[in-house]
Parts: structure tokens; C-alpha cells; sequence
């Protein structure tokens, strides 16, 4: 799943919290800053999981969530979830 977060997002921890809630759930990826002001989560994992794990973006302390875009992607396999600095610096 691509997933886009837009609103106060960087600068906040909101990466971090990311990862933490990520990996408490199991799912796989990575999460980065894109230099519109956005973050990109790329995850993989069950459905249900996935949209538990959206859900729970919205708890993130600092961070003040505008929206929240999600677009199926083909399954992709990443061994851990990793937090990129920003979109094409990996």
C-alpha cells in the first residue's frame, strides 16, 4: 500500500512514530519525507492490518494530519520497516 501523508508531518518525530507503529503491527516498508512538505509510507502486510495501521497514524503526538491518501500497490517484500531521510536519497 502507497500511503501519503500531508499536513504537519516533518519536523514533528512523525517518521519515528511511523516505524514504531509499523513494526508493533509487523508490517514491512518504509516511510519518507518528500520535499512538498508530505510523507510517503510504502507497507506491506494483511489488509486488515494495513488499515488498523492507518488508522493509528492519527496518533501520533506533534504531528497534525491533514489528509491521508491511499493507493493499492503489487505486493512488494521488505524485510523490516525503514525510515528514509527523503524520497530518493536511500
Amino acid at each position: 500500500m502507497l500511503i501519503k501523508v500531508s499536513g504537519k508531518v516533518q519536523h514533528v518525530g512523525f517518521r519515528a512514530c511511523t516505524k514504531r507503529i509499523a513494526t508493533s503491527f509487523g508490517i514491512g516498508g518504509r516511510v519518507a519525507n518528500c520535499r512538498d512538505g508530505t510523507v510517503e509510507i510504502t507497507a506491506t502486510g494483511d489488509q486488515a492490518i494495513l488499515e488498523k495501521f492507518v488508522a493509528m497514524l492519527y496518533e501520533c503526538p506533534r504531528a497534525v494530519i491533514t489528509e491521508i491518501e491511499t493507493e493499492d500497490l503489487d505486493p512488494l517484500f521488505y524485510s523490516d520497516f525503514m525510515v528514509v531521510r527523503e524520497i530518493g536519497h536511500e
